[in-house]
């Protein structure tokens, strides 16, 4: 349930609202936007009485919630979210953000030219897995703590906020002295144990979602962590398993239009991963944002038939660069700016 106020609400009118509802057992999150302001219930509404509440002085009206989620719901929040993801880089809003970079760290030489790359071409933010989610228990797993050492190098050189992958929660002492955003990858979305720990920090998450989970389901997950305390979330739409083995996911770009109505929380897209060939990431890009994502994700490396990991589906600098002038021509397209 949620409680709107009206305009011009007095503090005397909001403290009475607050206790109506506590007083019907549950907890009230506030939510104050750029012109609206809302009591969210959490916890069982089912003892609000909704007629009562929608009288009190200061209410314009009340509402009963169908969805499952509360915190991640834009009925509690109607204002868009916008995460910092650190040193000025901001995703969500009108400013599309692009990150970018190689599926594993491999060398110093191999993150720094890219970092380095990528940030004259226009990224925000770096990527870079150094622990890896194999299917495969021979394929190269990343390099571990050296891979996190450098990506630190790399952001020392150009000033990039750092995106890499946990795994595990006894590498979250590791992931917050280091890593700017914590991504969990498809493989953990629904690793409730590992949401939970991430909420408890207040470092920006970047949710994947999962192979074969509804969009209920990966809200859900942003509920979990956001449960906990941590409001920086932002949902990586990557791909979802289907009948169809000709690209190595489906890009479901419907679920950046779904989530953006659901949710508030920020939306990138990894057209890399949904499709699994480089060849068609920079149309997907594109068609991502004329869908309305807040950002992508897109894999970069500087040799990729040579890859340790995922060679197949990333760009070369220069045709990153080649992509990101023609964000910059879609942008306006699209009331946002680059």
């Amino acid at each position: 349930m949620v409680v709107i106020l009206k305009p011009g609400f007095t503090e005397r009118q909001l403290k009475d609202v607050i206790a109506a509802m506590e007083a019907g057992g549950v907890r009230v999150m506030i939510s104050k936007g750029s012109e609206t302001t809302i009591l969210g219930a959490e916890g069982d509404a089912s003892r609000l009485n909704q007629g009562l509440l929608s009288q009190l002085p200061g209410v314009e009206r009340v509402m009963r919630v169908s969805e499952p989620y509360k915190k991640a719901n834009r009925k509690y929040h109607p204002d868009d979210t916008v995460v910092n993801i650190g040193n000025g880089a901001t995703i969500g809003g009108n400013k599309l953000a692009i990150i970018a970079g190689p599926c594993s760290v491999e060398s110093p030489e191999q993150i720094s030219g890219i970092a380095k790359a990528v940030q004259a071409a226009g990224a925000v933010g770096l990527r870079g897995g150094a622990f890896k989610p194999r299917t495969s228990p021979y394929a190269f797993q990343g390099m571990g703590v050296d891979g996190i050492h450098l990506l630190e190098h790399a952001r020392q050189e150009t000033g990039l906020p750092i995106i890499t992958e946990l795994m595990s929660p006894d590498q979250l002492p590791l992931f917050e002295d280091t890593v700017d955003v914590i991504q969990i990858g498809a493989r953990n979305m629904q690793n409730f144990d590992l949401l939970k720990k991430v909420g408890r920090y207040h470092k920006p998450v970047l949710l994947k979602r999962g192979l074969s989970n509804t969009i209920e389901e990966w809200l859900m997950s942003a509920e979990y962590i956001m449960s906990e305390g941590n409001p920086n979330v932002i949902l990586c739409e990557r791909g979802i398993r289907t009948f169809e083995t000709f690209t190595r996911n489906t890009l479901d770009l419907s679920a950046v239009l779904a989530v953006k109505q659901q949710s508030h929380l920020p939306v990138v897209v990894d057209p890399s991963h949904a499709s699994g060939k480089a060849w068609m990431v920079e149309r997907l890009a594109m068609a991502a944002i004329a869908a309305g994502a807040d950002g992508l994700l897109i894999e970069v490396h500087n040799d990729p038939p040579r890859a340790l990991c995922d060679g197949a589906q990333s760009i070369t600098p220069a045709q990153f660069s080649d992509l990101m002038d023609k964000l910059r021509t879609l942008a306006p397209c699209v009331g946002r700016t680059l």
